[in-house]
């Protein structure tokens, strides 16, 4: 966790020499009926697992709601927090739960504020007829993990199968050593990398969704800074909204006008790798979760669940307060 703590003390730098004073007045609630500009940075390149806000830009939820929204798009080497700390956005996109709590333990005043994937996206994937029938079949196999996948879910991944860090092998985001390997399991989410080796190679892997085997974790957060939230709660409060009815617009409507937007800001994303996604989205129940979770929701007893996962593997002390790194007060009800 070492290079994640450094970075969490670089914004905790950051954010203390950005006083809320200097904070771009265009954030602040406006006089008569200007709207309100939001920068939102998403943790990657436009693709359909960020559909909701590009659905809600689209058809104009955000401006029915008094907001003026710009979709700040990810990428290699863009980090949100540090977008947050700097003022360069308003709102940013948390891939992850252990990112928020990294933040938290670090004392960076930032806060998940919704969460609209109820189901962390991320799978393992395996070669099918080779015995892997389920995760616990993947203990002793070689796994492809990214450096930050080795300090997030692969700790779950140890503690609840016994899994040996001499499994891990080197991640690049290329699937031509799993496909060279029949033994070799992948990281991916469950909305890309299964697809892409199916039409690349042929091949109908084996896919372990690791929510559905208990893995505890929010994704695609918003978040917010502390100043952002006590300055203009009612900005935060109205993106959560229109954001939740855009997932769900998204997931249920018409997805052209978005998918659009997408393909602008992101021109390598084909209609085919939209559709299978937004159906993966649908069909493994990422956005609205298995509980029937209000769009975008979170819970306390959610939180507790993963810190008290990820504390017992001593990622994070016993005494740290989960509450640091969230707030419900934007949670749809």
């Amino acid at each position: 966790m070492k290079a994640l703590r450094t970075l969490a003390f670089a914004v905790v730098a950051l954010l203390a020499a950005c006083s809320p004073g200097k904070k771009d007045e265009a954030a602040t609630t406006p006089s008569g009926n200007a709207p309100v500009t939001i920068r939102f940075a998403t943790d990657w390149r436009a693709q359909a697992e960020h559909g909701g806000f590009y659905q809600a830009l689209a058809s104009g939820e955000y401006a029915r709601r008094g907001l003026k929204v710009e979709i700040v798009q990810g990428g290699p080497g863009v980090n949100v927090p540090q977008l947050l700390a700097s003022n360069a956005v308003d709102l940013g996109m948390g891939s992850n739960s252990f990112i928020v709590m990294n933040l938290a333990q670090e004392g960076v005043p930032v806060k998940a504020v919704a969460a609209f994937m109820q189901k962390d996206p991320q799978v393992l994937i395996a070669h099918p007829d080779t015995g892997a029938e389920k995760i616990a079949d993947l203990k002793g196999r070689p796994i492809l993990l990214s450096d930050a996948s080795v300090t997030a879910f692969w700790v779950w991944l140890k503690a609840k199968y016994g899994f040996t860090d001499d499994q891990v092998r080197k991640y690049n985001f290329n699937s031509a050593p799993f496909l060279a390997d029949k033994r070799a399991v992948q990281q991916g989410y469950v909305t890309s990398e299964p697809y892409t080796i199916e039409k690349m190679a042929g091949l109908k892997a084996k896919v372990f969704l690791l929510a559905d085997e208990g893995y505890p974790g929010y994704a695609t957060m918003v978040l917010a800074t502390d100043a952002m939230i006590a300055k203009n709660p009612a900005a935060v409060k109205a993106f959560v909204e229109a954001s939740a009815q855009g997932w769900r617009d998204y997931l249920a409507g018409d997805p052209a006008a978005a998918d659009a937007l997408i393909r602008k800001d992101n021109p390598e994303m084909t209609a085919d790798v939209l559709a299978q996604a937004r159906e993966k989205l649908r069909s493994y129940k990422i956005i609205d979760g298995a509980e029937g979770a209000p769009t975008g929701a979170m819970t306390d007893a959610r939180w507790t669940a993963f810190s008290d996962m990820a504390k017992a593997q001593g990622v994070y002390p016993k005494t740290l307060d989960a509450r640091k790194a969230y707030t419900l007060a934007f949670s749809p009800k």
